[in-house]
């Protein structure tokens, strides 16, 4: 049942004008931001050949790219979660749904990677950008690797929080808005914790506070670093909120 609530929630984003919107908008973005990023490296190439360990074109282009989709991705999943929960209240179907010989889980994880997949899509197309360039040139592939990887991880957080904020009301507009102040606000305040708990010697209590800043936990991965803590710290966040989603519908149906 799970499959079939991702394919119908896959089905509705790719029927929906807004989806397109942002994909072609972000795809525009990022290929104007690729180019740009690949012609000012062909300017410097000599220089760089002049230096002993240069960086490479994975590092000084395909990298900064996927930086550049995870900010995106910050305003763009609250836009694409709004509605995953929020408009079946407001069109009065979440009853049914609710009615249905389903868990809340079912429902909750349906639903995530109903977005999750659209998500993924996103980031197969960006990487076709890279990819391109094996016409004509090398990649570090495990550099490349693990960007991708932490690039989908942190997509998943994002849809975590996405749907949570959208299972709180029954306007998707709000609901946007709700998730990009989640999220916005676990940036903020996550990093300035981690930060200030690790000046003054507090190890543990600054890794804890890390877990609340995906992004900052992403910079591993663009260094071509697979940390295990980093992982950790996005996978468990992504669980939180779908666990507060599944008990704010538990909530709700019992109510």
């Amino acid at each position: 049942m799970i499959n079939t609530i991702a394919g119908k929630e896959l089905k509705a984003l790719f029927s929906s004008p807004l989806a397109w919107i942002v994909l072609t908008l972000l795809q525009l973005i990022l290929g104007f931001g690729f180019l740009k990023r690949l012609d000012d490296f062909m300017q410097i190439q000599p220089q760089l050949l002049q230096a002993p360990n240069p960086p490479g074109v994975t590092e000084l282009v395909v990298v900064p790219v996927y930086a550049t989709c995870a900010i995106i991705m910050l305003f763009a999943v609250p836009l694409l979660a709004m509605r995953l929960i929020a408009e079946e209240r407001r069109n009065q179907t979440m009853v049914l749904l609710m009615s249905a010989p389903l868990s809340m889980t079912e429902i909750v994880l349906g639903k995530f990677c109903g977005l999750l997949g659209f998500l993924l899509l996103i980031v197969g197309v960006t990487t076709l950008m890279p990819l391109a360039l094996l016409a004509g040139g090398r990649l570090d592939f495990g550099l490349l690797a693990s960007v991708v990887g932490g690039i989908a991880l942190l997509a998943a957080c994002f849809a975590a929080v996405g749907l949570y904020a959208s299972s709180l009301t029954a306007q998707p507009i709000s609901a946007a808005i709700i998730a990009f102040c989640l999220l916005l606000g676990m940036l903020l305040t996550g990093e300035t914790a981690s930060d200030g708990l690790r000046e003054r010697g507090w190890t543990v209590p600054a890794a804890l506070a890390q877990v609340l800043s995906p992004l900052k936990n992403f910079e591993s991965f663009a260094k071509g670093s697979l940390d295990s803590y980093s992982i950790a710290c996005m996978v468990l966040l992504t669980a939180v909120f779908l666990v507060l989603s599944i008990r704010r519908l538990d909530a709700a149906r019992l109510g």
